[in-house]
């Protein structure tokens, strides 16, 4: 009796902080689909004959919504996949390898995890204008084509595999990059999931740095182009609110498509046996 009353009482809780959770998507939602005049008028959604979808038609008339849409798209995909490659690669050469100075390369490696982002903005911009990488994509995949963080995902999902499935590769005449991409990688095909989600999501957020390297409007990025519908003057909120419910769709379908992935990668490797 006890147990089922403490089980109801973990669903109540549970429920609770759901719906609180949800509150601001619900909101959001009710924002899209109200007229200008009706923003403020009501909490949450109008009545059924005050819905109205001009919001996300003006979304795509007043400003070029698609075009910043599939910038986002294009940089964040390049940057998943050539992240998601140097990741595992390295990932594979720290868990399966020995080599001189591979401990010290470690520590140094998780000590660059300590240092914000915001202090390397100054040496990476300066970097980033003499090569030439200043106001193109270039300038946004380059820098973050290594991860760090991804690298030890996969080290702690690689270590799992078994040496002597390596060997029997390396007998079978495979060579060290074939023991990587036909071994290795499916054999972690869970923490891949894991780490392209989290990598899609950071990168589909970036702002700040975008923001600092691209001049030109037609590449800006999607959060970029949110903040400028904000004028000086007026505020189109509710296109506003259009624009950003548009804006974590991608992210939204990506985690229920890779939520499996997701949850079972990150937890690889933390049971041994």
């Amino acid at each position: 009796m006890g147990r089922d009353l403490l089980r109801i009482l973990l669903y109540v809780a549970l429920t609770a902080c759901s719906v609180l959770m949800l509150t601001p998507l619900v909101w959001l939602v009710a924002a899209c689909l109200k007229k200008p005049d009706d923003l403020f008028s009501y909490l949450f959604f109008p009545p059924v004959g005050k819905l109205s979808v001009q919001n996300f038609g003006a979304l795509f008339t007043e400003i070029s919504f698609m075009r910043f849409l599939m910038n986002s798209c294009f940089v964040s995909g390049v940057t998943v996949m050539v992240q998601l490659f140097f990741a595992s690669l390295g990932g594979f050469a720290l868990a399966k390898y020995e080599f001189r100075g591979k401990k010290p390369i470690m520590i140094l490696m998780l000590a660059t995890m300590m240092i914000p982002g915001q202090v390397m903005l100054g040496p990476l911009y300066e970097l980033i204008y003499h090569i030439g990488f200043m106001d193109s994509y270039l300038g946004l995949i380059v820098p973050g084509c290594v991860s760090v963080f991804g690298m030890f995902l996969f080290r702690q999902s690689m270590l799992q595999i078994p040496d002597d499935l390596l060997e029997a590769g390396r007998i079978d005449g495979c060579s060290e990059f074939g023991l990587y991409w036909r071994v290795a990688l499916p054999v972690s095909r869970l923490m891949t999931g894991a780490f392209c989600l989290i990598s899609f999501m950071g990168t589909w957020n970036s702002f700040l740095w975008p923001q600092i390297v691209l001049h030109t409007q037609e590449r800006a990025t999607l959060p970029i182009a949110l903040t400028q519908m904000v004028g000086l003057y007026s505020q189109k909120y509710g296109v506003l609110m259009a624009g950003t419910f548009l804006s974590i769709l991608p992210v939204v379908i990506l985690f229920f498509v890779l939520q499996k992935e997701f949850i079972s990668g990150l937890t690889a490797g933390a049971v041994k046996g």
